[in-house]
């Protein structure tokens, strides 16, 4: 940032729980940030019992840029709106920030500079997924990848463009609060539901194409299907409560649960078992592919991921299709 450069103030937020291990590199990198803007960052921990606490009030202690916020409801969705509640005023933006991931250097500038310059009430960032061990290597290629994604804009590299939705950074905290904040009720897909509403209301979000976040997955694959099941669940409430359609490269997905039920009948006619085998021999073929693209075999095992994803998904969304009416969604 230029010596003259002027940028909007900005509330950086941080949901958290037992993050030991990251937060406190995290924010040794933010409060870099914080130094150059006029920013105040806030760690809103949904009660962590690993020392993850400890760090943080430790620094807060220290800085005054830095604060401490119990979440009791322990969502991230609810520690952003407790965080704007009490720490929103004076501040024109709100940053998001992710503890389990990396953001390069100017992360928060090259937002605000986006935003500034488009004039979007909403900045959203490709979000780039690596790992550590085999299962989160797998598991990052999948999501890398079409066959995790289904092409989902910010998955995906950007050279900056209007979006419907995408992996949430800077919002104008004016219009934050003027559609609601996020729903409470969702534990996930609560990005996506928002952004529904800012749409709604007239509100614009751009994917930035000037910086992205690295994200790290599940290191297991029960880790990765919890999470999945989660987000299918919360596709479903998003659309039970906005009664809209799932797009093509939702619906998709969709049918894994369905064919995996009608594979079943396999005894009465093989043919009930075709549909799953060519899912099967899709995702894995897909994966297979890739790894001789990229000259590392352990790529195949992208296409387990894939699959646990896509089953996850499926599941989780017909679970909430069935047992939660739009009625009541909508209430």
């Amino acid at each position: 940032m230029s010596e003259n450069e002027k940028l909007p103030s900005v509330l950086i937020i941080i949901p958290c729980l037992d993050e030991v291990h990251h937060i406190g590199g995290l924010l040794g990198r933010l409060r870099d940030a914080t130094a150059r803007l006029d920013a105040k960052i806030v760690v809103a921990d949904g009660g962590s019992t690993d020392g993850t606490v400890a760090i943080v009030e430790k620094i807060a202690s220290e800085d005054a840029r830095v604060a401490f916020l119990h979440n009791p409801r322990r969502l991230q969705s609810a520690a952003i709106n407790l965080a704007v509640e009490r720490f929103g005023d004076g501040c024109e933006y709100l940053l998001r920030i992710d503890a389990h991931g990396r953001y390069p250097d100017e992360y928060c500038e090259r937002l605000l500079r986006d935003a500034l310059r488009t004039d979007a009430d909403s900045v959203v960032v490709p979000m780039k997924t690596e790992g550590h061990d085999l299962v989160q290597q797998a598991t990052a290629a999948a999501q890398n990848s079409r066959l995790g994604t289904g092409g989902s804009a910010h998955r995906h590299a950007s050279t900056g463009a209007w979006v419907d939705h995408g992996h949430h950074a800077l919002m104008r905290i004016e219009a934050f609060r003027a559609v609601g904040g996020y729903d409470e009720t969702f534990s996930h897909n609560e990005d996506a539901e928002l952004d529904h509403r800012l749409r709604a209301a007239g509100y614009r979000i751009w994917l930035s194409g000037t910086t992205q976040m690295t994200y790290y997955p599940r290191n297991t694959l029960s880790g990765l299907f919890r999470q999945y099941l989660g987000y299918g669940r919360g596709r479903a409430r998003n659309m039970l409560k906005h009664r809209s359609m799932p797009r093509i490269r939702q619906a998709l997905p969709l049918l894994v649960f369905p064919v995996s039920l009608f594979s079943a009948f396999w005894f009465v006619h093989w043919v009930a078992a075709v549909p799953l085998a060519v899912w099967v021999f899709a995702c894995l073929g897909y994966a297979s592919a890739m790894a001789l693209r990229r000259s590392n075999p352990k790529l195949v095992l992208a296409g387990v991921s894939a699959m646990v994803m896509h089953l996850a998904w499926s599941l989780g969304f017909w679970m909430q299709l069935m047992t939660i009416s739009p009625r009541r969604q909508a209430a």
